[in-house]
Parts: C-alpha cells; structure tokens; sequence
C-alpha cells in the first residue's frame, strides 16, 4: 500500500458527506489500492477529524499533523479494519488518541505554550473560554477525555463510541458520567 503515503493532504478540504453504503464501497476501493477512493475518504473526514485533533491540542499546526498522522496510521491499518463498522469513528478515535499521546509529549517536553496563537485558532471554536475547557479536559484521564471529546466534540453516539473504541456501551456511559461530573465545577465556573 505505498501509494497511500503519496495522497495530498490540502490545508483546507471541503467536506463531502457520503453515505454508509457508499462509504463502504469507498474502504472496499482503499483496501484494494485505489487512490480516488482514499480521496473520498480522506475529503469525507478530514474536517472532522482536523476539529477533534485541533479541539485536544489547539494549535492549528500540530492539529494539522495530527490528523495527518492519525488518517496515514488509518490507511495503513485499513486491512485491518472491519467493514461492519463505520469509518469515521473509528478514525476520529485515532485521531483523538493520536491528539492526547502528542499533549503528552508536548508536556514532556515542556514547548513554549501557545497561549499567543490562541485567537488565531478560536474561529474552528466558537467557546467563551476555551483555554479553561481546554485545562479542565486536560486534567481527565485519558479514558474519560477521549469519551468526552467524542461525545461532545465530534457529536457521536454513545453507541458509536462503545464501537469505535470496542467498549460495552455502558463503559462509555460510566467514563461519560464521571467525566462530566469531574467537569462540573469548571462548568459552574465558566457561567
């Protein structure tokens, strides 16, 4: 599957929604190698899944790579990929995976923060205040942060997201529960 590295990746996509039959034909098409498929994968998620990765990290660059990793990771894995399922959860959950392991090393690092660059970002979300959002999922574990960001970022059912992740339904419901409650006082605040 090599000529999945050499897919462009432009800077602004205009979505196109495609529906589950025909989004099944589109992974069938990749699986085998065929190019214009993996373009309407790619123009279909993309917008979503740059959202979910810009939404963790916010910094439109390294939103941008992440995402770029997350749909190169899903192509490569696409023989793996069990068609039953739909594919954008299942990519949104690499992304938001692949968004939180790059927090992590940003924060090992220890990178100058992007508080200056954060207007430039804050059109892609329209919040009063992002940056204690931002703190207030970042300080969730792991598990309760991918869960939020799906249900309440990228708007997927809570069977969706017991799919993508291969989770009963009512282990997403519980991560939910505690999450929000964990939240809360940020919430409260944030009135």
């Amino acid at each position: 599957m090599a000529s999945h590295a050499s897919v462009a990746v432009p800077r602004a996509v205009r979505p196109r929604a495609v529906s589950p039959r025909r989004e099944r034909a589109l992974v069938r098409a990749a699986q085998r190698g065929d190019a214009a498929a993996l373009e309407g994968l790619f123009r279909a998620h993309w917008p979503a899944a740059y959202r979910a990765a810009w939404f963790v990290i916010r910094d439109a660059l390294a939103a941008e790579d992440v995402a770029q990793e997350a749909f190169l990771f899903a192509v490569a894995a696409l023989d793996r990929f069990d068609r039953s399922r739909p594919f954008g959860p299942w990519l949104r959950t690499i992304v938001a995976r692949r968004a939180i392991d790059a927090l992590r090393a940003r924060s090992l690092r220890r990178e100058v923060g992007d508080e200056p660059l954060a207007v430039l970002a804050s059109p892609i979300v329209d919040l009063a205040d992002v940056e204690g959002l931002a703190a207030a999922l970042a300080a969730l574990p792991d598990d309760q942060r991918t869960v939020v960001v799906l249900r309440h970022v990228l708007e997927l059912t809570p069977g969706e997201i017991a799919a993508a992740l291969d989770v009963p339904r009512g282990t997403v419901n519980s991560r939910l529960r505690r999450a929000l409650d964990a939240l809360e006082p940020w919430a409260r605040s944030a009135r």
